[in-house]
């Protein structure tokens, strides 16, 4: 099959779901924060730093907290955190966390802790919690994708503000989301890419929408695709009706959540203001829990057909995600 070819090409195990990888693969480059050995590194930053080419590169992590902004413009490349079930975030032993805002820091892109460039084509990073400590008052994002055919597997992404930067940048960037946990409050997931958001759970920590889309033409392809997750609540404290599913960041936000479950946490009107006049494509489909209920939603546009990988992601996706996640 064209994924095994593919899995051969870029020399690494395919993910599957429950397997332990608690060891590098053969040829990984070695991050250990303890006890490195002649030719490992005791940060991700420095690994990052000594590839060069073009050619396929895996980067293994073992445990530990690294504190550290990493920026990630090699093509092909392969990140993957030691954990005891590839399949999912619940067991994730290693961690990037940085607390940089965007106001004092150069910009959303620019205070990531975690930038995965445009340069990082066929980028796939698994296993890994990456944190922007910062918290509330300002904008702060863990997680910057900005590359095309991007996929990110069982990663535990948290913030407050603008957690997760999904973004083409006015270019149409693919992403691919599989059973990762978001946590954030406000606009916590935003941009403008064309991204699809597989059996994750999707986390509040505060009132706000989840998601501020940034499509900003009507001819733009790029959709954000929430599919068969969990919205839920990361607080002890009631955030019932709090939550918003999405406001428009630019005029024409495009956002399907779908298969999902959307708890009382949802505000009846499942949309709120942002972006002046707007006229952005909010729909949902299939969706179950006390918030699914349509029969209030503003700038709602009903939909009979759930939305496919292929539209989202191009219809060669099937060459480019890890199907096995």
């Amino acid at each position: 099959m064209l994924f095994t070819a593919l899995i051969s090409l870029l020399s690494i195990p395919a993910a599957f779901a429950g397997v332990s990888r608690t060891t590098p693969p053969a040829g990984a480059i070695v991050v250990r924060q303890t006890g490195a050995t002649s030719g490992q590194f005791t940060t991700i930053g420095a690994a990052m730093a000594s590839l060069s080419g073009t050619a396929p590169a895996t980067i293994f992590v073992f445990p530990g907290t690294y504190n550290e902004q990493v920026n990630i413009t090699h093509p092909s490349l392969t990140l993957m955190g030691s954990t005891t079930d590839t399949g999912s975030y619940k067991q994730n032993t290693v961690t990037i966390t940085h607390n940089l805002n965007a106001q004092d820091n150069g910009g959303n892109d620019a205070c990531a802790t975690v930038r995965a460039t445009s340069a990082a084509t066929n980028l796939r990073i698994y296993n890994i919690n990456i944190v922007n400590s910062f918290g509330p008052g300002k904008q702060a994002t863990a997680l910057s994708a900005t590359g095309t055919r991007q996929g990110f597997y069982g990663l535990k992404v948290t913030g407050y503000q603008d957690t997760l930067l999904a973004d083409g940048g006015g270019t149409l960037r693919y992403q691919y989301y599989s059973n990762c946990y978001i946590e954030g409050a406000v606009d916590y997931i935003y941009g403008s890419a064309s991204a699809w958001f597989g059996e994750c759970t999707i986390a509040s920590n505060g009132g706000g929408a989840i998601t501020a889309n940034s499509r900003d033409s009507t001819t733009d392809p790029s959709y954000y695709v929430i599919d068969s997750s969990t919205i839920t609540s990361a607080v002890t404290t009631s955030l019932v009706g709090d939550v918003y599913l999405g406001r428009p960041w630019r005029m024409y936000a495009r956002v399907i959540f779908q298969n999902s479950v959307l708890p009382n946490l949802i505000n009846a009107a499942g949309y709120t203001t942002l972006a002046a006049g707007a006229t952005p494509i909010y729909s949902e489909i299939d969706n179950t829990g006390a918030g699914a209920s349509t029969s209030q939603r503003v700038m709602y546009t009903p939909m009979t057909t759930p939305i496919t990988h292929a539209q989202v992601l191009g219809s060669d996706y099937g060459t480019w995600i890890d199907e096995s996640f």
